[in-house]
């Protein structure tokens, strides 16, 4: 059965102005709004996410501790909190870094247009994530990160990518 949640379509100031069936979004590329989740542990290593195999688009790759969509009428930063619970199986504070609009070709024909939020956090106690949207998961210190990133980006999701490189040269990590 196809997945019929839908997302809320956004302009380039992140002001509503609709809603479509998720995967039609993606496939025609519309801008909606989203969000990105970075957490870090109290050594100061980053959570990565291998995303399920299984994933409607970039199944298989590396990126951020959670990333999804608020539904209609939910704030972004409730919707947060609800995915990286249902995602990564815990759930902690998170601070608002920035905001940041992208475009990128993704497998399966799809289109990634997303206005993002980005909400870092801190967590360092034992959890279980989503096997059905995580294959894996690690911490991972930022040079090495930084140096992954560099020598094999095809490993990584397009906005995990961009959003790290801001998150690290704007000091919010």
């Amino acid at each position: 059965m196809a997945n019929l949640e839908e997302v809320i379509l956004v302009d380039e100031r992140d002001h509503p102005i609709g809603f479509m069936e998720k995967i039609k979004a993606h496939e025609l590329g519309l801008l909606h709004r989203a969000f990105s989740i970075f957490i870090l542990n109290d050594e100061g290593e980053m959570l990565l996410q291998k995303r399920a195999k299984s994933k409607y688009h970039s199944g298989g790759l590396w990126t951020n501790a959670c990333c999804s969509h608020p539904r209609g009428g939910e704030t972004t930063i409730s919707a947060a909190h609800r995915r990286l619970e249902e995602e990564m199986g815990f759930d902690t504070e998170l601070q608002n870094a920035f905001e940041f609009i992208y475009r990128a070709d993704l497998d399966k024909g799809l289109i990634e247009h997303e206005y993002d939020h980005v909400f870092v956090g801190n967590y360092s106690r034992p959890f279980v994530p989503n096997e059905q949207e995580v294959e894996d998961w690690k911490y991972i210190g930022l040079p090495e990160l930084k140096a992954e990133i560099v020598h094999k980006p095809e490993l990584f999701t397009p906005w995990f990518k961009i959003a790290f490189e801001r998150l690290v040269t704007s000091g919010n990590e």
